[in-house]
Formats: structure tokens, sequence, C-alpha cells
């Protein structure tokens, strides 16, 4: 069931919703229990076996949690946490990487692999990391007690079960364990609807408008049509616009939801493509995940404290492995490792900055942090290319068109005005250089293309120029309650869902559901 959907706005989200204040008035546990069973069916829309799965996997963590917590020696606490990690990346190994394993075998051995023929549950990576974390921080001490109702609700909150962001318990549980509110709270329900129009705003208008154009591009290019620099880098620029607003109005949408029941989620999205370097851009882009990866495997891995040649080892341990997160394929891992040797670039610089006593450049004037950002921009759009491309192959193809390597693509009605250019170039011996007219380039060119220059801008200027949904809801917490503000509220939620009335009928599936 999809966020946009008409039926998760006018049936399921209203029906939990006035259940949860009715029930909420009798019990805290009854209002709990009513969203573990609301998170349940909203899971089980899409397919209900695996629901039995999600509860497996709560039941298993929640005894492992218990018997942890209980357990004094430091030997039988060891071995009772290596199986409760072994039994969750067993389960995830096996649904998500079993198929890749095996190809990955067979291609390096040439021996024949029986392939693991079994459907991807939504949301397996991030129930299961969110259940991680709770059972590494019980076997350190870090974590409470809570009741079996509580940490069912923990894992399976509807809002952010399928996308993220992955829950800590320190953030979540004590918000779950204190539901207890006597009364509708107007200002977080007011709050809570705009910030969820905007994010199915960026999705509906946005993000799958920008899918018009990436697709045929990645799509041709694993057919084996190689696309010309104009058409990948048109390609290229549409899913990093695509990307960015699905992901953001998810996040969006997830944290609108959750502020109607009176719960925060964490910010898990933070403007990444304003970011002056990589560093900056993984303590923006998913927050959640980046927390995870720090605090569990590379600071456990040794982090920076054994030497700048140990922490560069494991900052691309640790960014091969977050590739490998988002899916079982070489191209997540290649995007990984990408980013990877974009931080090790990064931090080597900011070394020999204070080696050399330099300005601390790009922060320094405003024309490095445009550098910065700009520089930053292409190098997380080139990185996208593994992320989006289903093959190998076809990454490497619109990687090399975006750097010229199949050619110099223009329009038809460019090419009229290029002629003696052209001539020239076909002299020189360059026209191999050159494509005009044929007739991939004038089905895909987008050069010419008004309305997608228009929608890029649209994309460019929100992303750079407009407030996040964290500085939107900070507006509006930090006045007062007053029937201005509400009235302001309400007039925009419903601008907004007149205007997306109409766009919600064609929306697809979010991207980060795969993961």
């Amino acid at each position: 069931m999809l966020f946009t959907s008409y039926k998760f706005i006018f049936i399921f989200l209203p029906v939990v919703l006035i259940g949860f204040y009715l029930v909420i008035r009798i019990h805290h546990k009854l209002a709990a229990l009513w969203l573990c069973v609301a998170s349940l069916i909203f899971y089980g829309y899409w397919n209900p076996k695996f629901v039995l799965l999600v509860l497996a996997s709560v039941t298993f963590n929640y005894l492992m949690g218990l018997q942890l917590e209980k357990c004094k020696d430091s030997a039988t606490s060891k071995i009772l946490f290596s199986i409760s990690i072994a039994g969750n990346l067993g389960v995830l190994i096996y649904f998500k990487y079993g198929n890749f394993f095996i190809s990955t075998m067979t291609s390096l051995t040439g021996l024949e692999g029986t392939f693991v023929n079994v459907a991807l549950p939504l949301g397996i990576s991030i129930f299961t990391f969110t259940q991680i974390t709770f059972l590494v921080d019980v076997y350190r001490g870090m974590a409470c007690r809570y009741d079996f109702i509580d940490y069912l609700l923990f894992v399976t909150y509807f809002p952010h079960l399928i996308a993220g962001p992955i829950l800590h318990h320190k953030e979540m549980l004590p918000q779950i364990s204190s539901l207890g509110i006597p009364k509708v709270q107007i200002e977080k329900l007011a709050i809570g609807l705009l910030v969820f129009s905007i994010g199915v705003g960026k999705k509906v208008f946005l993000a799958d408008n920008f899918a018009e154009y990436a697709s045929p591009v990645f799509d041709n290019a694993r057919e084996g049509i190689q696309p010309a620099f104009m058409i990948a880098w048109a390609g290229t620029l549409a899913y990093t616009m695509q990307l960015y607003f699905d992901f953001s109005g998810y996040s969006d949408m997830a944290i609108g939801i959750s502020l109607l029941f009176g719960v925060h989620l964490p910010i898990n999205f933070n403007s990444p493509y304003k970011s002056h370097n990589i560093i900056e851009f993984w303590r923006r882009w998913h927050m959640t995940l980046s927390r995870f990866l720090r605090d569990y495997l590379y600071i456990p891995l040794g982090g920076n404290r054994k030497g700048r040649p140990r922490q560069n080892i494991n900052i691309i341990i640790t960014m091969l492995l977050g590739g490998l997160w988002h899916g079982a394929s070489w191209n997540f891992v290649a995007w990984g490792g990408l980013h990877g040797i974009f931080l090790l670039v990064n931090h080597g610089w900011d070394g020999l900055k204070k080696k050399l006593k330099l300005p601390v450049f790009p922060a320094s004037t405003l024309l490095g942090r445009l550098g910065g950002t700009a520089l930053t921009f292409v190098a997380v759009a080139i990185a996208w290319i593994f992320f989006r491309a289903e093959t190998w192959e076809s990454a490497i193809a619109v990687l090399k068109g975006c750097f010229g390597i199949n050619g110099i693509d223009v329009s038809i009605k460019s090419a009229a005005q290029l002629t003696i250019l052209y001539q020239q170039l076909q002299t020189a011996g360059f026209q191999a250089l050159l494509t005009i007219g044929s007739e991939s380039v004038s089905t895909l060119v987008f050069s010419d293309d008004q309305i997608f220059f228009l929608l890029l801008g649209m994309g460019f200027l929100m992303i750079w120029t407009f407030p996040n949904t964290q500085q939107i809801t900070a507006f509006f917490f930090e006045r007062k309650r007053s029937t201005y503000t509400l009235v302001s509220l309400g007039f925009l939620t419903g601008i907004l869902f007149v205007v997306m009335w109409g766009q919600m009928h064609t929306v697809s599936p979010f991207i980060y559901y795969q993961f």
C-alpha cells in the first residue's frame, strides 16, 4: 500500500487515526496494540505471508534481548549475542543475498549453482538493522527493558517499516511507552498533514516526472544502446533528481504521518545536495543509515583510532558494505566503493590543508562553497549511475556517455545550426564524435526539450533555495498556537491536495521500497 494511493489516504490512514484517538483514551497499551495491528495490516497488504516473517523476527529478537539482559556470565552472553546476530544476518542473507552469492560463486568457479527462487520481503533490511542495533545495545548494557507490545510497535511502526528511517530504541521506545495523550493535538495534526502533503507533492510532481526522462536512458543502455554525451547526462541528472525527491518525499510523508500520532521520527534527510563535500553529504543523506554504519560498523572496526592507513581501510569496508546493504548487486558495491574513494580523497585533502596550514577551503569563501557544492553534486550524480543501472554493462555504457566516449549528440534542431561545424569536424576526421538526426537521438535527446529543462530548473531551485522539512516544521512549532497559524496550515494543505489530486492515480512505488 503506497502512501500516495487513494486507499491509504482516504481509507487506511483516517480509520487508523480515528481508532487511535478513540482507544488511547482507554489505555496506552490498547493504543499501542491498535497501531501494531494496523502496521501489520499495512505490511501484509503487499504479501500477507511475510507478516509471519516479521512476527517471527520480532519475537526472536525480543526473547534474545531478554536473555542477553538477564545473562550475567560474559561467555554465555557472548554466545547468545553471536546466535542472535547470526540469526538476523542469516535470514537477511537468505532472502536478499542468496542468489547474489550463488551467481558470484558460479561465475568464479564455473560450477552450476541452484538459485533460490524467493520473493524479497519489503523492508527486510530496515526491520533487521533496527533490531540489530537494539541487540547490540542490550549486549553492551545500553538498552532498557520494554514489554513485547512496545517492542513490536517499535519495529513494525508502519510509517518507517518499508523504507526507513532505521529507528533507534533510545529515540522511539520512550515515545511509544508514553503514548497516553489525553486529547487530539491540533498543532501536530495540522503540521503533520502539511508535511505529508509536501512529501506527496515531491513524489507525484517531481520524482515521478523525472523518472519519465531517466528510465528511457537506462532502459536503452540495458538493451545495448550506447548513450551519447547529452543523452547520458540527461538521464543521469534526471535520476539524480528523481531519487532525491522520491526519498525526500517518502521521508516527509513518514514524518508527517507519524506526527499525526504525536510521535517524532528521527530526521533522515537534510538537504544533502547542499553539501560542500562528500563528508558533509553523508551527514545529510540517509542519516539513520549513516549513523548505523558509523556506530555499529566503522567505530567497532577501529574508526580513526589506529592511524590513517587503518582509518582508510575502515572507510572502504564500511562504504562497500553500505553499498551492499542497498541491494544484492555488484553495481551497489561499486557505488559504495566510489563513495569510499570520494571520502578518502576528502579526508586526504583535509589532512593536506592542516599540514600546509591552508585556509579552510571551500567554506572560507563564497566561490569556494559554490565550487565545493558543484563538485560534490557532480561526484554524487556520477556515482548514482551504478545505483540506478540494472547491469554492470549498462552502468559502464552510461558512464562512458557522460565522459563523451560514446560520441557527442545534438538534436535535429540544433544540427541545422551546426552544419558548418559538423563539416569542419568531418574534414578533420572527427565525424564519429558527432551524431546528427539519428532516430535514437531525435527520440531521446532532451537538449531542446523545454519541459525537461523547466523541470530540471525547478528541481535545482527547490534543492538549493527552498527550506527543508525540518525548517518548515520548526517554523510552525516555534510559534504559539493561534487561529492564524492553524488556518494557514489548513489553507496550504488544502491547496497541495487539490493540485495533487489529478496526479495521484499514476504514482509509482518508492525507490527505497526495494531495499
